[in-house]
């Protein structure tokens, strides 16, 4: 999606997903087991775990939790298996959504998903129906008042960040998947907390949203499948106009 229709979707889905404490932990639990799964338990050889202790941190997570997400994918605790899933499908006004899902139960989440789905006047896709139109990178968004333009400029791009934009009231920073690792822990030094930092599909071209009822249709489906359990993020490929997002703000 556009910067400005990716902002303000983070800051109106923001309040609502935080209010909902379990299921950030739940979230962030799974990918701390699946990093600690595929790179070790110890976050100094391990940049990925290392990020998102940072990032359990931030949310207030209990130190117990962390320990324990860390055990489950060492395998010292035994038990499910987690999995990383994609859903591609269409939401109203054909915008093409990616759904980023963990779970221990995949025939469930795909369920919830495709209910989600139908339910908010869209429909799941075929595998590999749309992930052609995104590309896999690394995004940090931040409010302006966090950091000046010529400091952010000099941070990021001693970090290997491969863009950075500024918006009316935020910048956006994009780096390559690798580099994401290294640019959170930068921003950590700093003491700069990014409004939203996440490894996100970003398109290569958008569908334009520019009447009211679509635009409302679709943002509600976003933040419905967001609601989800198993669900990590929602990526998709529209640009609502400016007018529109300010009555959704």
């Amino acid at each position: 999606m556009s910067g400005h229709s990716k902002w303000a979707t983070t800051k109106r889905h923001k309040a609502a997903v935080d209010a909902k404490r379990g299921k950030i932990f739940s979230v962030i639990s799974k990918e701390i087991s699946l990093a600690t799964r595929d790179g070790g338990k110890d976050p100094e050889f391990n940049p990925r775990l290392r990020t998102l202790i940072l990032k359990a941190k931030q949310a207030n997570m209990p130190s117990d939790n962390i320990d324990r997400a860390i055990k489950k994918g060492a395998g010292e605790l035994g038990g499910v298996t987690i999995e990383e899933l994609l859903y591609e499908g269409y939401g109203p006004g054909g915008v093409g959504l990616i759904v980023e899902v963990t779970t221990d139960n995949k025939n469930r989440s795909a369920s919830e998903v495709r209910s989600t789905f139908s339910k908010g006047g869209g429909n799941l896709a075929g595998v590999g129906a749309l992930a052609f139109n995104f590309k896999r990178k690394g995004q940090f968004l931040l409010a302006l008042e966090k950091i000046s333009e010529d400091e952010l400029t000099e941070l990021a791009l001693d970090n290997e960040a491969e863009d950075i934009l500024t918006e009316e009231d935020h910048y956006e920073v994009v780096c390559e998947t690798s580099e994401f690792d290294r640019l959170a822990e930068a921003f950590e030094r700093r003491g700069i907390e990014p409004d939203s930092s996440e490894l996100a599909y970003l398109p290569n071209t958008l569908v334009e949203i520019k009447d009211e009822e679509t635009a409302r249709k679709l943002m509600n489906l976003i933040e419905s499948l967001e609601e989800l359990e198993d669900v990590k993020s929602v990526h998709g490929n529209y640009d609502i106009d400016k007018a529109l997002l300010q009555k959704f703000s």
